[in-house]
């Protein structure tokens, strides 16, 4: 699903002491892009993906997901919105610890129309063989890839992915981004990937860079590789 945010403004305080999160945002994402969006902390990242999954409002401007323009939802056309066409994945797992790894990805499944097959996302997960398990058995980049069964069970349209690997070592976080690698390849979803870890960048197939709210850059990556040529 397409992506178009124009002349997107966020900002804090009033006055003297407004604080721009975002600042005329213009971008465009692709039906079935990975997406990764560079920048430090602070630089609007968090903000700008909230916005795409419709945790936060416009001040001004205008984004369309697909054909619909969610700037202008009402709160009940948000909620409809995140239910049936946004997948999220934090940094932090969020997991229910009694819950077993099927039951935590199952827990959102019947929110969506059409759903995917559990068993077809615990095996594109490699997570077969953990099913039965509680979160506090699992490793974190296990607990991670059953937080990304959670946001895909429902099929979303669009993945939004905070951080992604931010808590996880080189080898984990390989193992996990070529999770989300095989999944784009195989439902041709349409995944936003924020984070500061430039080397994620080499698996994206567009580069943004933001800094202080405003994208500085804006780039189709012509010398995109394969998650596993990547040295994290």
């Amino acid at each position: 699903m397409s992506i178009v945010m124009n002349n997107v403004q966020k900002k804090y305080g009033s006055d003297e002491t407004a604080v721009y999160a975002l600042k005329k945002v213009n971008l465009q994402i692709e039906d079935g892009e990975i997406c990764v969006i560079l920048g430090p902390s602070g630089s609007g990242k968090s903000t700008l993906l909230n916005m795409l999954g419709g945790l936060d409002t416009v001040d001004e401007g205008e984004i369309s997901i697909g054909n619909e323009e969610i700037s202008n939802f009402s709160e009940k056309e948000l909620i409809e919105y995140r239910r049936k066409k946004i997948g999220f994945v934090f940094q932090f797992y969020n997991l229910i610890p009694d819950l077993t790894v099927e039951e935590n990805i199952r827990v959102v499944e019947d929110i969506s129309s059409q759903p995917l097959n559990l068993d077809g996302i615990l095996q594109a997960l490699d997570l077969d063989d953990y099913r039965k398990r509680f979160p506090n058995e699992l490793s974190g980049g296990q607990q991670q890839r059953v937080a990304i069964g959670r946001a895909m069970i429902k099929n979303p349209e669009v993945l939004l992915c905070d951080e992604l690997t931010g808590a996880l070592d080189s080898k984990t976080s390989k193992n996990v981004l070529e999770f989300v690698e095989k999944i784009n390849k195989k439902y041709g979803t349409t995944i936003v990937i924020i984070t500061h870890n430039e080397q994620i960048s080499n698996m994206a197939s567009r580069i943004i860079r933001i800094h202080d709210g405003q994208i500085i850059e804006n780039k189709i990556n012509d010398s995109r590789l394969k998650v596993e040529d990547i040295a994290l």
